[in-house]
């Protein structure tokens, strides 16, 4: 049944911006120095009248969401640029009049016709790789909810139950869903501060004699020194996931650097997580990494709180990348691999326990992928992918608003600060880190929160 609050979109502004990094990051073998947002604006109008205008940003990390050796970086990225924008043009052309998650769903079945016809025009011979895509489309799904939300003066997670959705996540995911909404799966009020995940890049100075090339702009330099400046409490840790004796010696050397920090502030409990950017051969690098790491720092292999995406992304050319060892060690979670219902269930049953959310992939997926999680008790978190300004607002009002989120990964303030600057002014608790935390009480406006 139709309901009075279900929504037309009506028009639709698109723009790029460009932000230099502070410092470049590694991961995965790769180096990135820059980075492109798309940011969509749209307005939406209800079936009783009321109209609304959202705003979605996000960066085209072409690097993470498709890795290539056949077609260069400046390509890709202008693919995913161009992706994007014929996304969000399309956008108003949706005969549909529904809940954001309806016309979310609508305009994903055009995902893939869209991006090959932009691949094709660009002499792309490659398949543009559907992470890519939903990277693309973020801003758009971005903007949908948050005019939603906007348009009733509600914020867009109490908008999700219902009341509002014309139908339940059956619909969306499988039939144990059924009579269930995204309500019973999201906060009616966001935490209201929760820790930060700092970034430590395998480029990333962790003392004064790893530092080559001060920056000498003011802001921290070192990990010692980001440690005291900002409390931090948890560590995200860039792995090579080739190089066994060196994996194993920088989470070591990076403990040791901690202890020392954490012991001049009187701080006692910290965590880390240990990305590997799908590099490790097969799951037993994973356990040989963690055997040579009880070994040699057990304090630090206590300290970790889960291992994200050790192996290849693709499930299911690789079956037998089983996780059900390691995770009875520490959760395992999927990142790159998570692209759609389907990779969470082959991911479960391949023995991953755990789920990376990303707003990179989508404010309906992330919603819909968080619920699943839940549903089926899998660990979860949410990442960023180096956002910068609105789309790390975006990624912290999805993080509060799950129930079993523990904390937020968000590098922007490292990487790229200069994109910070003007939501800085108008939400400093998210952006001056306190005692390792961002205040996320703020995230109450209407809309996406912000």
């Amino acid at each position: 049944m139709a309901k009075p609050t279900d929504i037309r979109i009506r028009d639709v502004r698109i723009s790029a911006e460009h932000i230099n990094y502070r410092t470049p990051i590694k991961f995965g073998g790769r180096v990135v120095n820059d980075v492109t947002l798309l940011n969509v604006a749209l307005d939406v109008e209800t079936a009783d009248g009321r109209r609304g205008s959202g705003f979605g940003s996000m960066p085209m990390g072409n690097v993470w969401a498709w890795p290539t050796s056949t077609t260069s970086g400046d390509a890709t990225l202008q693919a995913m640029v161009d992706i994007g924008t014929a996304i969000a043009e399309a956008a108003p052309q949706l005969d549909l009049s529904g809940h954001p998650l309806e016309l979310t769903a609508a305009a994903h079945s055009q995902y893939g016709s869209i991006a090959s016809t932009i691949a094709h025009k660009a002499n792309i011979t490659e398949a543009v790789p559907k992470l890519a895509t939903l990277v693309a489309a973020s801003p758009v799904e971005a903007a949908i909810h948050d005019a939603y939300g906007k348009a009733l003066g509600l914020n867009s997670y109490n908008v999700l139950g219902a009341d509002f959705a014309n139908t339940d996540l059956a619909s969306y995911l499988s039939p144990e869903f059924a009579g269930e909404y995204l309500d019973r799966y999201t906060l009616r009020t966001p935490q209201p501060q929760m820790p930060l995940y700092h970034l430590i890049g395998a480029l990333d100075p962790l003392d004064q004699d790893e530092l080559q090339n001060p920056v000498g702009d003011g802001l921290p330099e070192t990990l010692g020194d980001w440690i005291t400046a900002d409390g931090l409490t948890h560590l995200k840790i860039k792995l090579n996931g080739d190089n066994l004796d060196w994996d194993v010696a920088r989470v070591a050397k990076i403990d040791a650097v901690a202890i020392d920090a954490q012991a001049k502030r009187g701080c006692k409990a910290w965590q880390y997580s240990l990305d590997f950017n799908e590099r490790c051969p097969n799951v037993q690098y994973i356990l040989d990494f963690l055997a040579k790491l009880s070994e040699s720092s057990p304090e630090a292999l206590d300290r970790v709180q889960y291992i994200e995406q050790p192996t290849s992304r693709d499930l299911r050319a690789n079956p037998e990348n089983r996780m059900h060892a390691a995770a009875k060690i520490k959760p395992v979670v999927i990142d790159e691999s998570l692209i759609d219902y389907e990779s969470l269930l082959l991911a479960r049953e391949q023995g991953y326990s755990g789920v990376a959310l990303k707003a990179c992939k989508g404010q309906s997926e992330a919603l819909l992928m968080g619920a699943a999680a839940q549903k089926f008790g899998m660990f979860l978190c949410v990442q960023d992918l180096t956002c910068p300004g609105a789309s790390f607002l975006h990624s912290a009002s999805l993080a509060a608003r799950m129930p079993t989120i523990a904390a937020i990964e968000g590098n922007g303030r490292q990487y790229c600060p200069a994109g910070n600057a003007e939501w800085a002014k108008r939400y400093p608790s998210m952006f001056d880190i306190t005692q390792g935390y961002v205040g996320t009480a703020v995230l109450t406006e209407p809309g996406l929160g912000y």
